[in-house]
Parts: C-alpha cells; structure tokens; sequence
C-alpha cells in the first residue's frame, strides 16, 4: 500500500489516480515490458525472416510461445529482471538472462538462445523500445484526450459564435469580438500544431555497437545487414535512421518535445485568458456542495482549475524544453546522460496529462453570464470610434483620426455624444444611416462568419 502522505512527487501521490494509466507506458516496469518485447521480436525476425545460418524458423505455436513472455509479462517477472540487473548492474543486459532462463523450458528453443540480443548494442534495445511506448501512448492516451479538448472548444465556439464580447488590447477595451471567435482562434492554432505533431518522424536504429554493423559482418559477412536493420526497425512500425553512432540521435525525439512545449505553451495562453475572463465575470463557475474557495473569505470560487493547469503545463514545458535541448547531444559516440534523462519523459506527459484534464474540468464547470457581457459593450460606446474614423477615411476627410482621438481619448462617451458626432459628419446618408445604428454589440465585423467557416480537421 503507498503511503500518499509521503512521496516527493505529485505525480505518484497528489495526481496518481488521474494519470494511473501512464505506467503501462512510462513506468520501471513498462520500460522492461517493451525492451522485452524488442529483443523477441529481434529474435523471432532473425529465424523466421533473415533465416541466418545457425537458426531455424520458428513454428507458429513457439513464435506464440515467445510473445507470451512479453504480453503476459507482469509484476513478479518485472522482479525477476530486476533480480538479473542487481547481479548484473545492466538493465538491459538482465533482459537477456531473463529470456534464456525461460527458454531453459523448451529445449527445442533454447538451443538457439544466443541469438537472443545477438549483434546489438543496448541502445538498439533502448531506442526502439521508447520509440514504440510512445507510439502506443500517443495513440492510446494522447492523441484522444487532445483531440477531445479540441472538440471541445469547437463545440463552445459554435455555440457562442454570435454572442458578442468586447475585446481588450493592452487591457483596455478595445474593439469588439463574440465569444465563439476568441475560442475558434484557439482550434486553429492547436489544430495546425496538431498536425505538425502527427507528421514528425519516430525513427529507430538497429545497427550495433557505433552504428557499423561491425560485429555483424564478421559472424555473416554475406549478409546485406544494413537492409536487415531497415526492414525490422520498419516492422515493428518506426522509421528507420541508418546514419548514427552509438545512438539513435534523437533529433526527431527533440522535435516531438519541441512540439508539445508548443502546444502547452498555447494552453498556457488560453488558460491565462480564461482566468482574466473569469475575473471580468464574463465567464462564472458551477458551484459545489461543499467546495471552499478560501479559507477565509467564504463568497470565493476560484478559477483553480485553469490555475492548475496553467501551473502543470509549465512544468511539463520544463522538462520537455530540457529533453529537446539535451538528447540530441552525446560526446563521441556515445555517453549514458541520455538515458538519464530518458527516464524523466513520462513526468513531463503526466504533468500534461494533469493539466488536460484540469484545463477540461474547468470548461466543463463555466457558464456565460450573457448580461456581464451585454453590460460591458454597452458601457464600452468609445469602441466605435474605430468604425466613424475608418469611414471618414473613405471620404478622404483630412485628419479624421485625430478628430475621433480629441472625441474619445480617455474619456467615457455617451450615446448621445456619439450620435450627435455622427449626425453632423459630411458623408453619404447610407454610411451615415449605418453608423446612427452600430452598436458595440454588432461591431464584430466577420467575426461570426469566421467561426463558420472553420472546417474541424480531427474527426
């Protein structure tokens, strides 16, 4: 039983019911399970596949026999490598013992348990099996909760695509927008880095020692070895890298994390926006039974949940932008800092996980207050001067800006001053007919019509 009371980090107390099923991805235990299965596939691929001479191919109930040891691959056995690594100090290396001690039981395979890990460096062992848990989170975890958040705000920017609000630049009320636009601004940019995510390589590299296949091609020196590398590395769904050292360089790893910070960075902006909404009242928050805001001042409900997300998504960010800048540097051909850090990638997605779910738990939780909104625009009659100025522009009236500024700057106008201004304006009955009807509520231009526009890529 974990004492919650006591570990250091969030993720494993505080949010470790919200992000529970990450350790089948980011876990001691996962990593272990997709090396495991790395190193029988490599295995399974040389007898059946490459037929290399000394093995012979394996019949469909002992390939299934294989497999089981990492789709049946549960806690006590994630002890027994364990076990092997303490003997050892080499995680991956404890792998190995750990398959040949099980092949001990069919004879049959075991004959031919050196081939197990044969010709590979660990880092072919390492690289293919992150490469493939975070396919299989991205697909399984990722991807569904972010496509859901982006529906999400497609949904709310339909619903509220005409309902006006007035905008502020530079904190000052500035020309009016509707609601439904502000979030359908927020898809499109999500969606375009979205799309930037998904086109990003996830390559591998099975080449040995320093990427030469050095040892290979002496055991089989008629073998074509670096078309070997490029169809296994194929076959188990990443894209093969021939050109590397030790190391797979983790470039396109790099690119991955350089896109996350971006989409977190986008969430934090929205996050923020959404906290100054909530404090303008234009946005309130569902109560509930028994919920406190502050420990001493009782009328308070907090916008806690975009403040938590706004917080988690900053410290995935930091370690995202560290993984980017660090794993595509190792000195020579190859140093261990890399798999260091490594091991911190599923932090920086549970700190994404925690701020998702917060970010979503906060949309769900606002409603509008439509008369909050109504109220501001009305209070807001200065905004217009940006339509009067625009088309007095359009008659060629000298100084038209200036006239509207010595009006309106730093002042609050009323009605009244407003259309007496545009009663006496030498310009066209038609232009003039609609400023005399222009209020800050339909001064949204085409913001309407945008939002209509907008074609959802994600299904």
């Amino acid at each position: 039983m974990i004492d919650e009371l006591f570990l250091i980090s969030p993720l494993d107390g505080r949010y470790r019911e919200k992000i529970k099923s990450l350790e089948a991805y980011f876990s001691e235990y996962a990593l272990i399970r997709y090396r495991l299965l790395v190193e029988l596939e490599w295995f399974i691929f040389l007898c059946n596949e490459v037929k290399l001479e000394a093995t012979r191919p394996l019949t469909a109930t002992e390939i299934k026999v294989l497999r089981a040891l990492s789709t049946d691959f549960d806690g006590k056995d994630g002890e027994r490598v364990k076990f092997f690594e303490r003997q050892t100090n080499h995680d991956v290396k404890a792998i190995e013992y750990f398959i040949k001690e099980h092949l001990k039981a069919y004879p049959k395979i075991s004959v031919m348990s050196e081939f197990i890990h044969f010709g590979c460096t660990s880092e072919d062992i390492n690289n293919l099996a992150y490469g493939l848990l975070l396919k299989d989170f991205g697909t399984k975890e990722f991807m569904p909760l972010f496509s859901g958040l982006i529906q999400e705000l497609f949904s709310m920017a339909k619903k509220y695509k005409g309902l006006s609000m007035l905008s502020h630049t530079h904190g000052q009320p500035a020309s009016p927008t509707t609601v439904g636009k502000e979030l359908i601004n927020v898809v499109a940019r999500l969606e375009k880095q979205f799309e930037s995510l998904k086109r990003i390589e996830r390559s591998g590299k099975f080449n040995g020692a320093v990427g030469n296949f050095n040892a290979h091609t002496v055991a089989y020196p008629k073998v074509d070895w670096a078309g070997v590398s490029h169809r296994f590395v194929a076959y188990i769904g990443l894209t093969p890298n021939p050109y590397t050292t030790q190391i797979e360089p983790h470039d396109t790893l790099a690119e991955r994390f350089d896109a996350l910070s971006r989409i977190n960075t986008i969430l934090i902006d929205f996050c923020r926006d959404m906290w100054m909404y909530i404090s303008f009242g234009y946005f309130k928050q569902k109560l509930k039974e028994g919920e406190v805001g502050s420990s001493t001042m009782p009328h308070k409900v907090n916008p806690i949940d975009f403040e938590n997300a706004e917080g988690n998504f900053g410290l995935a960010n930091a370690i995202f932008r560290h993984l980017a800048e660090k794993l595509p540097i190792s000195r020579m051909q190859r140093d261990l800092s890399d798999s260091t850090v490594q091991r911190n990638i599923g932090v920086g997605f549970g700190y994404t996980i925690v701020a998702l779910k917060s970010l979503m738990n906060g949309l769900q939780k606002v409603t509008i207050d439509e008369k909050r909104l109504k109220d501001d625009l009305e209070n807001n009659l200065e905004v217009l001067t940006e339509a009067i100025q625009t088309v007095l522009r359009k008659y060629k009236v000298e100084q038209a800006y200036e006239r509207l500024k010595i009006l309106s700057r730093g002042k609050k106008l009323t009605d009244i001053e407003i259309r007496t201004f545009i009663k006496q304006l030498k310009i066209g009955p038609e232009d003039k007919k609609r400023l005399l009807a222009l209020t800050p509520a339909t001064y949204t231009g085409l913001a309407e019509k945008l939002v209509d526009s907008y074609k959802l890529k994600i299904s």
